[in-house]
Order: C-alpha cells, then structure tokens, then sequence
C-alpha cells in the first residue's frame, strides 16, 4: 500500500508522513467500470447458494475482472477450478460468520483452502474475546491473526481481519484495527454481512486512519448501489465487497454513457 501513486500530502490520513488519498483514490476508481471492477470482491456467501449460483459468480468475476470471487470454504475447489487460467483469485471466509471458532480451527481452515486454491483470506476476527478486556485475550486474538497471517503470506496470499464493527465500541474498534495491524493483516475489514449492521461512512474513517497507507480498508454489508460504493470510496476504502457487484459496475457504465444500463439497472 505504501507504494501507491494515490498516496499524497494534503489528506487528513497520515502515516510516517506519507498520507491516503480517500478523493483521489475515489475519482481514480471510478473513471471507468474497468478500474472500479478491479477493486470489488464479487460475494457470494449465503448458506442456501448453489453449485450453479457459485459457478456464475466466478463467470461474472472473470468477465468483468473483479478482484475476486469471494465464496464460503466448501466452493473453494469449485471456484478455483472454474477461475483457473483467467488471474481472478478466489476470496474464501474463515471463521465465519461469527469468530468464535477454536484457533486451530481457523488454522486449519485456512491451511486447507489454500491448499485448494484460495487466495484473499477474509478471516473473522473474535468479537468475543476482544470484548472480554483481558491483555491475555488481547493477545490471543493477535497470536490468532498473525497465525493466520503468516500461513497466507508463506502461500503467497493475504488476509483481510474482518472486525465486524456494528458490534464494537469506539475504543474497541480502535483495540481490533490496532491488533489486525500488528498482527499483519493486509486490509481492516468492517463487516461480514451477516450481523446487525454493515459499512458505515465513520467506521471506514476510522479504520483508514488507524491503517494509513500500511494496508487496505475493505468496505462490506449493504453496499447496493453505485452511490454506496462511492461514498465509502471516498471516506476511505480501497476495496468494496458486495454482492450487487455487477449492478454496481452498470451503475457506472449508464452514468458514463448517459444512457440507462441495458441491464436494466
């Protein structure tokens, strides 16, 4: 991140005097669909998705050049075989939803994916243990992460730490960017979707103000329309997860065209 052309002086962000760009890093995306695509995780993560809803999410990733194809870990093998050949990684969850599972369970789990072809490692952090207070729980989720950090890393991968911040107090937001960041963790995520909120304008401040230019923010949970993605964009985040991914990109190919979607949208 660090290396980023979006990188500036005159943003609010700053990290070892180097600062992002949330305008800049905005307006560059969504020049065209192209360049917005590539900073959108295409998600599909429902219980009930199918093997052919799973299969169509990876042709869409590849058509449209996502930055992933982020699915649930048993579709894993599905999804990289369908993606093999076209540079679109597959985006696995572990831990999900909830990040309450042993350690070793999500050590494990992500062992396994990317022994299966995983790349982007959405990992939920524990809420639980965060919540506790304790600087032995503290650790333990920063000992969690870097474990899972350094698997992803040794295979080439990275790892977004989902926080799920519609749960977290102020401080406790700041205590789970702080420890995703020590810990290694390539992007602070907010959501996973599935809790009581999704991503909001200040949490994304926040968290880009606590990573700087040392890793990304993802933005993820309700984004549905090309307007959530830009205002997000534009508080801070350098990449979106939605499942509405496509409606998004022919949001922005209408607006570019003056002409409505023939999608529909």
């Amino acid at each position: 991140m660090s290396s980023s052309p979006l990188v500036s002086q005159s943003s609010t962000y700053t990290d070892e005097n180097r600062t992002w760009d949330g305008a800049r890093f905005a307006a560059e995306v969504l020049s065209s669909p192209a360049r917005l695509a590539a900073v959108l995780d295409h998600t599909l993560l429902k219980s009930e998705a199918t093997r052919a809803q799973v299969i169509q999410l990876c042709h869409d990733a590849a058509e449209h050049r996502f930055a992933c194809a982020m699915v649930n870990p048993c579709w894993v093998e599905t999804a990289a075989e369908v993606l093999a050949g076209t540079g679109i990684p597959v985006g696995v969850v572990v831990g999900f939803p909830l990040g309450a599972s042993l350690s070793g369970s999500k050590r494990d789990e992500t062992a396994r994916v990317l022994k299966l072809g995983a790349h982007d490692i959405d990992m939920v952090l524990n809420v639980g243990l965060l919540k506790s207070g304790a600087s032995a729980d503290f650790e333990t989720i920063r000992r969690e992460i870097r474990s899972v950090v350094q698997l992803a890393h040794d295979a080439g991968g990275i790892v977004k730490v989902i926080l799920e911040t519609c749960l977290l107090s102020f401080e406790e937001k700041l205590r789970a960017a702080d420890l995703s960041l020590s810990a290694g963790a390539d992007f602070l995520k907010t959501s996973t979707g599935f809790s009581t909120g999704g991503a909001t304008v200040d949490d994304i401040m926040l968290l880009r103000e606590q990573a700087g230019t040392r890793a990304g923010v993802k933005a993820s949970g309700g984004i549905r329309t090309l307007a959530d993605a830009t205002t997000l964009l534009e508080a801070g985040a350098s990449r979106i997860g939605a499942s509405a991914s496509v409606r998004i990109l022919a949001e922005l190919a209408g607006k570019a065209s003056g002409t409505p979607s023939p999608m529909g949208y």
